[in-house]
Order: structure tokens, then C-alpha cells, then sequence
């Protein structure tokens, strides 16, 4: 067996006994593999490991990859920062985006959606924890931002995400990731996805009601920086 293969065997085992002990179906937990700075050779080996959705940051390192890839079907999610001069191409070769977070770019997203393609899975990043540096629309301008994004002809509005303050402390983790979910569950809109969690605290997630998680260093390790982007 693979590194990778153990990798997501015990990321997978890590997702069905923090389900099971919250009395969730392990099945509604999807796992998003993170692959930013990863070769396509590692992804390669996690679809034969399993894996078939995977996570990327930096746009120009993604479409080389796809490229790649295209023997693979792959489900590709972009969970960066979007730049607007970047808005047409992540529209035409991404699956799911889950960093939306602001009007101007959805937009644009549905703009460029191509006509033939369905529509783009769109979350909506919000800054749950305040912090300055981090993306993310405001709790109090969410109910806005959804409202105008469900109504895009060419976009499927299906949840929120959210990258909380790092901590060690499974009671703020939790914290963090349950005012996430009762911001979604206060919208008056029907959406189905959490997009929260990564390797450190995906338990912590998971008990929140988590439908993604974006686990990138428990499946391939410690990232390399020094690859182009």
C-alpha cells in the first residue's frame, strides 16, 4: 500500500468515527483533497487511492494540472482568492468554487460561465472569526451576498465556507465552525453545503454539521512553496 493510500485510509477512518460519534452518516462528509503545490503525479495517485474531488489555490499551477489530468474525471473545486482578472478562467474549468465573498465576483463568475457547461457550485466565504488578514464576507452583509448570488442564472448557490482562527482547543474550534452553520441555516434559502474543516481540526468540523472538508498536509504531507504557482 501506497503513502498515499494509508494517507487517505486514515483520513478516511478520522471522518467516519467523528460522524459516527455525532450520530451523522459518514456518507454526507465529502473529502476534498487539497492539492495546491502537489504534482499531478500526486493526484494521479490519490484518484487511484480513492480520491476524485480535489482543491486548488493558484490558478495557472490548477490548469496545468487539469491539462495533465484530462484522462481522469476529476471533480475540481477552486478554494483560493479570486483576483476579478482571473474570473473567466475558473469559470470555465472548475466544478465547484467555495471562495466567493464578494458580488463583484460572482458576478463575473456567472458572466463567464460557459453556456454549455451546468452551473458553477458556488460557496460563499465568509470571515467567521474577524480577522483582518483573512478573506471572507462580513456575518452582517451574508444575507445580501446570498440573496443576490442564488439569483444568477449561472450559478448554483449551494453553501457557505469559512477558514477560522487557527486554535488547539476543540471548544473554539467548534465554536467557530457552529456559527458558520447557524449563519446558513438563518438564510432563507435551501443549501445543502459546509465547506469547513482541514487536517487539524476536522473532528471539530464534523460535529458542526461539516459536508466538506478540505484536508490538504494528512494526505500528501508537508506542502513544498517552492513550486511555481
Amino acid at each position: 500500500m501506497s503513502t498515499i493510500e494509508k494517507n487517505i485510509a486514515k483520513v478516511g477512518t478520522r471522518i467516519r468515527e467523528a460522524a459516527q460519534a455525532v450520530d451523522r452518516d459518514p456518507a454526507k462528509v465529502g473529502l476534498l483533497a487539497v492539492s495546491k503545490t502537489q504534482p499531478a503525479s500526486a493526484i494521479r495517485g490519490a484518484f487511484a487511492a480513492g480520491a476524485r474531488d480535489f482543491g486548488e489555490n493558484y490558478l495557472q499551477e490548477a490548469l496545468d494540472k487539469q491539462a495533465d489530468l484530462t484522462d481522469l474525471p476529476l471533480v475540481w473545486h477552486f478554494i483560493g482568492p479570486i483576483q476579478s482578472n482571473k474570473t473567466k478562467p475558473i469559470a470555465e474549468h472548475f466544478d465547484w468554487v467555495h471562495s466567493v465573498d464578494r458580488l463583484k465576483i460572482a458576478q463575473r463568475l456567472s458572466d463567464q460561465r460557459p453556456a454549455e457547461l451546468p452551473p458553477l457550485n458556488i460557496c460563499l466565504q465568509v470571515n467567521v472569526s474577524g480577522e483582518a488578514s483573512k478573506s471572507g464576507c462580513a456575518p452582517e452583509e451574508l444575507n445580501h451576498l446570498a440573496q443576490a448570488v442564488a439569483a444568477m442564472p449561472r450559478l448554483h448557490l449551494r453553501g457557505l465556507m469559512c477558514i477560522p482562527a487557527p486554535s488547539d482547543d476543540p471548544a473554539e474550534q467548534r465554536a467557530a465552525f457552529a456559527r458558520l452553520r447557524m449563519l446558513r441555516d438563518e438564510l432563507p434559502l435551501e443549501l445543502d453545503t459546509l465547506s469547513m474543516g482541514m487536517s487539524q481540526d476536522l473532528e471539530a468540523a464534523i460535529a458542526e454539521g461539516a459536508t466538506w472538508v478540505r484536508i490538504g498536509t494528512a494526505l500528501f504531507g508537508a506542502r513544498d512553496y517552492g513550486r511555481p504557482q
